[in-house]
């Protein structure tokens, strides 16, 4: 239910923002392949083991990627220099999807914070 939640907010979106999240999402599940699809605090949010690792919404003017941490973008200060933020949002262009690279950092820097916080353990292989 909760990826067809996600499904009907990205269909609800006008165009370019629709096709901008479906990338979003592709790119995210491409980091996190197992992670959980559903909605929370009315956006679409992925997240490991119950915890929220990445999100996305939409607004008027712009979309916003959701690391659903204030710490994540401190981390990583080069990465996301030149981009509108605050310290729970970094907004992006409704027709440019972030790069898989930066999601990748992105995800990997909230992944850390969990673990520091003892919120969450990476698996072993």
């Amino acid at each position: 239910m909760a990826i067809a939640d996600i499904d009907n907010y990205i269909a609800a979106l006008p165009e370019p923002k629709r096709s901008t999240l479906e990338e979003m999402r592709r790119r995210i599940l491409a980091v996190v392949p197992n992670a959980e699809q559903k909605i929370s605090y009315n956006t679409p949010t992925f997240a490991l083991g119950g915890k929220a690792v990445a999100g996305f919404a939409a607004f008027s003017k712009h979309l916003s990627y959701l690391p659903h941490s204030g710490r994540v973008f401190d981390r990583l200060p080069a990465e996301v220099a030149g981009f509108v933020r605050t310290s729970g949002a970094l907004h992006f262009a409704v027709d440019e999807p972030l790069s898989l690279d930066l999601i990748a950092k992105l995800i990997e820097a909230k992944m850390q914070v969990l673990e520091e916080d003892g919120q969450w353990q990476r698996p072993t292989e």
